[in-house]
């Protein structure tokens, strides 16, 4: 192996070696249960203990693919050995990078192979427009074309700073991504019937603790941000290597 190759194989584990080591503290932290009087955690540190005391021994992160027969909010097959839940906020620089720089190559190395099965969930956390965005691929998903307006919303965001997302812009993403009946889709962006799923989603997240997006749980293990390629290759190879 060249110095080069070392190098390069040295940066890509030492990154590993990072995330790893922040979900775990992330997970021991979530582990321990309440306890804390943080303003922002203290509503919910009960209910997770209570969880947590009536599952023991469960591994909630391990549960948390739904695997649902034509979902539109999922990508590959249902019984694939490897799953991918992603938490994501359609107003997020770092999930737009994600799908613009990494998710093609998954797709086409492990989804398409019949390794990996990604599944979407919404974590909008940027605000009243996050969750309009998060209405509007419901409702695009709806009409079968969830991926293709996830792919529109992201190629046009900003590399920094959270894209501004109205009514009109997302019909115009639609329209990009090929909803067939925009009527219907303005008519479903405006209505609240998807916003008790999306607040499940949110919720489900939270009481894992994920507080930033994406945050993705490959087969029970988290990986946090939109980390390089090889990152993502490492966990997912193992993942499988041990399924």
């Amino acid at each position: 192996m060249s110095a080069s190759s070392r190098r390069d194989t040295s940066k890509r584990d030492a990154i590993l070696v990072v995330v790893l080591v922040v979900v775990a503290v992330g997970l021991i932290a979530y582990l321990a249960g309440g306890g804390s009087d943080d303003d922002s955690a203290a509503g919910a540190q009960q209910p997770r203990q209570e969880a947590a005391d009536a599952t023991a021994g469960a591994d909630p992160l391990a549960d948390l693919p739904r695997r649902e027969p034509g979902d539109p909010m999922a990508l590959g097959d249902p019984q694939a050995p490897v799953t991918m839940v992603m938490y994501e906020d359609y107003r997020c620089p770092f999930c737009a990078k994600f799908s613009r720089d990494i998710s093609p190559a998954l797709v086409e190395r492990y989804v398409d192979t019949g390794v990996l099965r990604m599944e979407w969930r919404d974590l909008p956390i940027f605000g009243e427009q996050s969750l309009t965005a998060a209405r509007a691929g419901r409702a695009a998903a709806d009409q079968d074309r969830f991926w293709e307006f996830t792919e529109a919303v992201y190629a046009a965001a900003p590399d920094r700073g959270h894209p501004d997302l109205t009514p009109e812009t997302l019909r115009e993403f639609a329209r990009e991504a090929g909803v067939g009946d925009l009527d219907r889709f303005s008519a479903d962006l405006a209505s609240t019937r998807y916003d008790a799923a999306i607040e499940a989603d949110a919720q489900e997240g939270s009481a894992l603790g994920v507080s930033s997006t994406p945050t993705f749980i490959v087969n029970g293990q988290p990986v946090l941000g939109a980390q390089p390629l090889d990152t993502f290759v490492s966990v997912i190879d193992a993942a499988d290597a041990e399924s």
